[in-house]
C-alpha cells in the first residue's frame, strides 16, 4: 500500500515542483534510490536550522523574561530562570546531559525543578544528568509517574512531585502553568505555561515548518488531537515550543498545522463516504472472489488512502516540509478515526 500511495505522490509532487525523479521498482524502501525521489527540505524550513556549535551538540536561544530554548535541531527543551532558581522543561536524551552545562552559561541560580512533559524517553531520558541535584523536585502527572516506576528506566528519573489534572507552580517572581491534555500519549501531556513571558510549550504537537510526524505525532486520540490547536491557540503567547526539529514556533504555525489536520480529516472522510462500497466489493470480487474478506476490506482502505494523498498532495508539498514523508501515515490515522469512530 506504501509503495503504491508513494507512486501517486511523487508524480503529483512533480506538477507542483521540478524535485523528485520518476520513482524507480525500490520506491517504498530505505534504499538510495527511493530515499532521492523525496521532496528535499523546503528552503524556507531550512533557512531557519540553528547553528549547532558541534562541541556541545546543541544551541540556545533567550526567548526573554527568563525563557531560554535549547535545541539539537531535532529536538527542543527550554529552561525558566527566576531570582530563586531554575526550573528546567524536559531532557530530551539527545542533548539532556548538556542542560545543566547550557543553564550554568547565563545563570548562578540553582536548578530547582525539572517538569516532564510526558513519559516518551527521548524528551526525558536525558533527565539522568540531574540524579546528583541536591533537593530537586521532578514534577509530572501521576500516570506519568506511574507509568516511569512501572519501566524502572535508569534513564529516567522517578518523579518526586505528581498532580492529576493542573498546577501552578511559583518561584521567584515567576509563574508556571502546568495542564493535563491527552492528544498524545496515553500517560497524558503537559501544557506549559509562562504567563510573563508568553511563552507555551507544547510537546509532539506542533513542528514549526513542517507536517506533524507520523500518525499525527504517534497520537493515540485522534478526536482530542483535533481539538488540540484551540486548546493551545486559546493561551496568549509570542513563542511556542513543539519539542522537535528546528526553530521555535509562533500562533501562524500552529494556525497553518490546524489547517492542514482539518483539510486531511475532511478530505478522507468526504472520499470515504462518499465511497460505494458495495459497488467497489462486487467489482474487486471479480478478481479475487467473493470470500477473502479481508482482502476486500484492505483493498478499500488502500483505495481510499491513495485517493486522499492525490487530492492532498499538491495542495500541501510546497507549504510545509515532510509532506510526501509522512501523509499517507496521516491519512490512514484519520481513516481509521472516520471509519470507526467519527460520526457521518
Amino acid at each position: 500500500m506504501f509503495a503504491v500511495a508513494l507512486n501517486s505522490q511523487v508524480s503529483l509532487a512533480q506538477e507542483s515542483k521540478p524535485a523528485p525523479k520518476q520513482p524507480s521498482s525500490f520506491a517504498g524502501t530505505d534504499s538510495p534510490e527511493a530515499l532521492r525521489e523525496h521532496v528535499p527540505v523546503l528552503p524556507a524550513v531550512r533557512a531557519k536550522y540553528w547553528n549547532i556549535d558541534p562541541a556541545v551538540g546543541y544551541g540556545m536561544k533567550d526567548l526573554g523574561n527568563g525563557v531560554y530554548a535549547l535545541s539539537d535541531n531535532g529536538w527542543q527543551s527550554a529552561f525558566l530562570v527566576t531570582d530563586a532558581g531554575v526550573i528546567v522543561f524536559d531532557a530530551p536524551a539527545s542533548y539532556g546531559k548538556h542542560i545543566p552545562e547550557a543553564v550554568a552559561k547565563v545563570t548562578n541560580k540553582p536548578i530547582k525543578m525539572l517538569v516532564y512533559s510526558h513519559i516518551h524517553k527521548d524528551h526525558i531520558g536525558g533527565s539522568i544528568a540531574f540524579k546528583n541535584i541536591p533537593g530537586l523536585q521532578i514534577i509530572a502527572l501521576d500516570t506519568v509517574s506511574d507509568f516511569l516506576k512501572e519501566m524502572n528506566d535508569p534513564n529516567r528519573l522517578i518523579p518526586t512531585e505528581t498532580f492529576k489534572a493542573s498546577k501552578t507552580i511559583k518561584l521567584g517572581g515567576k509563574t508556571v502553568e502546568l495542564t493535563r491534555h491527552n492528544y498524545h500519549s496515553n500517560e497524558g501531556d503537559l501544557f506549559i505555561y509562562v504567563p510573563e513571558a508568553k511563552f507555551l510549550m507544547a510537546v509532539d504537537s506542533v513542528t514549526s515548518g513542517y507536517v506533524p510526524f507520523q500518525d499525527f505525532d504517534l497520537s493515540t486520540n485522534f478526536r482530542l488531537y483535533l481539538k488540540m490547536f484551540d486548546e493551545i491557540l486559546a493561551y496568549e503567547f509570542d513563542n511556542f515550543i513543539g519539542g522537535h526539529l528546528t526553530d521555535t514556533g509562533t500562533r501562524k504555525d500552529v494556525e497553518i498545522t490546524k489547517e492542514y489536520t482539518n483539510d486531511v480529516h475532511q478530505t478522507v472522510k468526504r472520499i470515504h463516504n462518499g465511497l460505494n462500497e458495495r459497488a467497489f466489493d462486487a467489482e474487486i470480487a471479480k478478481t479475487i472472489g467473493p470470500d477473502n474478506e479481508f482482502l476486500m476490506f484492505k483493498a478499500l482502505l488502500d483505495k481510499v488512502t491513495r485517493d486522499s494523498v492525490a487530492e492532498l498532495e499538491p495542495r500541501w508539498i510546497n507549504r510545509l516540509a515532510g509532506v510526501d514523508v509522512w501523509l499517507p501515515s496521516h491519512v490512514r490515522a484519520a481513516l481509521i478515526y472516520v471509519r470507526w469512530d467519527d460520526k457521518e
